[in-house]
């Protein structure tokens, strides 16, 4: 399940801005393929004819992330924070559409681009802002360092439906996010899930960045972001908690709109859409 919370930070209140929070089942578990209370940890969907064909030839495994043994996973870095060159050994298909390629944006708080986590090198960081006590209470990610790494391990060595990332604000690492297939997640099964929706968690990593609205103004970089990058996607999804009413304003602010109400296993959430033919208007 996807997380409850992410701190996003908005220019009123003093609770911080979330995106979701992990069921507690999730944390050690699949990340977002966490079980929805019926033990299962993926949705049972059709694929699209074409993602069928894609692999029909046999030259890739779809269960250990759509790659041959061997192959780099979604690209490689060229340096820690820098530029991120594709490799050459890179699968030419991607459920999300390889956001390494995705570049810098322009945000009115600056240029902002999206890095894949890299646990060898990003753990400390990202565990950091998990024990935050801010943060600890939404995402429940706080505590050993073993916790937080399952969480991001569990994402890079799936499928790629889901992808954990650093996000860089003028160079600099200061938001931990996820950006994942909602329409093959399980919070599918509580929606109206339409093809290739893509869902967004954020986290705010230091409390002087949160409140003063830098939130609002990422979630509408990453959310245009990800309609310009995947041109098949129509819809950015996301179910912060309904109790966190700065995290809802947020995404109001950055161009989403209320859909509806949703009952998911550990909280009552909103469900926010931003969508492509509205993307001008809001």
């Amino acid at each position: 399940m996807p997380p409850t919370d992410a701190s996003a930070g908005t220019s009123t209140g003093s609770v911080p801005v979330h995106t979701g929070c992990p069921d507690p089942q999730a944390v050690a578990g699949a990340g977002h393929t966490a079980a929805f209370g019926d033990g299962e940890d993926t949705l049972d969907l059709r694929l699209p004819d074409e993602f069928v064909t894609r692999f029909a030839g046999g030259t890739a495994d779809v269960e250990t992330g759509g790659r041959e043994a061997g192959q780099e996973h979604a690209g490689v870095a060229a340096t820690r924070y820098g530029r991120r060159e594709v490799c050459r050994t890179e699968v030419e298909e991607d459920l999300l559409d390889h956001i390494t390629t995705w570049g810098t944006t322009t945000s009115r708080v600056g240029p902002f681009r999206l890095v894949p986590v890299r646990v060898e090198h990003d753990l400390q960081l990202v565990h950091g802002w998990m024990n935050d006590p801010a943060v600890t209470a939404f995402w429940q990610l706080g505590g050993h360092l073993n916790r937080t790494e399952s969480h991001l391990r569990a994402q890079l060595d799936g499928d790629g439906r889901s992808v954990p990332c650093l996000g860089l604000l003028d160079g600099t690492p200061m938001s931990y996010w996820e950006i994942y297939r909602a329409d093959l997640d399980p919070l599918a099964r509580h929606y109206p899930a339409r093809p290739h929706d893509t869902g967004i968690h954020l986290l705010v990593g230091s409390a002087s960045d949160r409140g003063r609205g830098l939130g609002s103004a990422l979630l509408r970089a990453v959310a245009d972001l990800v309609l310009d990058c995947r041109p098949a996607c129509a819809r950015v999804v996301a179910e912060p908690d309904l109790r966190n009413t700065p995290s809802v304003s947020a995404f109001l602010s950055a161009g989403f709109r209320y859909a509806a109400e949703l009952d998911l296993p550990g909280k009552r959430a909103a469900l926010m859409i931003r969508d492509r033919v509205l993307r001008g208007l809001m």
